[in-house]
């Protein structure tokens, strides 16, 4: 399986502070990729680097190319949303699918348009006139338009309601995402995304903390509703998290089998909220 990005050691320091710490990570095509972490945690500082918007030490590769030396000839093959719309506020929707068809190669005009025909937004408005959701349709149905192998999304449904969320999410998946294009996205809401994630990344203070397949998470990973007459047996086999429930204590355990834990509880698959939390905490104790 080709890798699309490739970090070894890839490391950023502004002043005194290090907002990457040396991570290593690879992303392998037709994945869509989970980057999750808290606030200052160096995830928009690893997107910038993939995007080549900053230098860096270490190695990083995407697409084969250094994204910082090479800039223009990864961006061919890469499209990017951010949580701030940065689509020029003055132009009309039409002046934009005119700009990108006359200067990017692979934008395809005809699939924009089928995008935007399922959307409210009228080909004469000026962006400053679309609503944020319109904004962001209008800019996924750019984005989608162009035959790119790697797409970046840094908090794309930042201030959506849910539908729009949705709606984003469900567009993406069955517009977008082919198996052969690969998917790096940065969200808050992991709930809402991590039934479509194939892989997680988790960073914290500029460390990689997590690197794991979603398959692989659900084979060592076991969230546990611990009957109340069994609260001890189960601490006893040390789980990684433990809080309070209705009427159970639920715990979190890493590599302990599933049988032996049946006769405690209720087993099941955690959420990737639960797992980033216990992780992180985790890593900070």
């Amino acid at each position: 399986m080709t890798n699309l990005i490739e970090a070894r050691g890839l490391a950023k320091r502004f002043g005194s502070t290090r907002a990457l710490e040396g991570v290593s990570f690879s992303v392998p095509e037709g994945r869509i990729v989970g980057l999750i972490g808290p606030n200052g945690a160096g995830k928009t500082t690893a997107l910038k680097a993939i995007l080549g918007l900053t230098r860096f030490e270490g190695e990083l590769s995407v697409l084969g190319q250094d994204p910082y030396r090479h800039r223009h000839r990864v961006m061919q093959d890469v499209c990017f949303i951010a949580d701030v719309a940065v689509l020029p506020r003055w132009m009309r929707v039409r002046q934009l699918l005119d700009f990108m068809a006359a200067t990017h190669p692979r934008f395809r005009r005809e699939v924009c348009e089928q995008f935007l025909s399922r959307t409210d937004i009228k080909r004469d408005s000026r962006v400053k006139e679309l609503s944020k959701g319109m904004i962001t349709q209008l800019h996924l149905s750019l984005v989608m338009a162009v035959d790119a192998k790697l797409l970046v999304l840094d908090e794309p449904t930042l201030g959506l309601d849910l539908l729009m969320r949705k709606q984003f999410y469900d567009t993406l998946l069955s517009e977008y995402f082919d198996g052969q294009r690969t998917i790096v996205v940065t969200t808050h809401q992991v709930e809402e995304i991590e039934h479509i994630l194939t892989d997680l990344l988790f960073i914290d203070r500029g460390r990689i903390v997590l690197d794991a397949a979603m398959e692989d998470l659900q084979e060592r990973y076991v969230q546990l509703a611990v009957r109340p007459d069994k609260v001890e047996a189960a601490r006893a086999l040390k789980p990684i998290a433990e809080r309070a429930g209705l009427g159970r204590t639920q715990m979190l355990f890493r590599d302990v089998p599933r049988e032996t834990l049946a006769g405690l509880g209720d087993t099941g698959v955690p959420s990737v909220a639960d797992l980033f939390v216990a992780i992180i905490q985790g890593a900070r104790s």
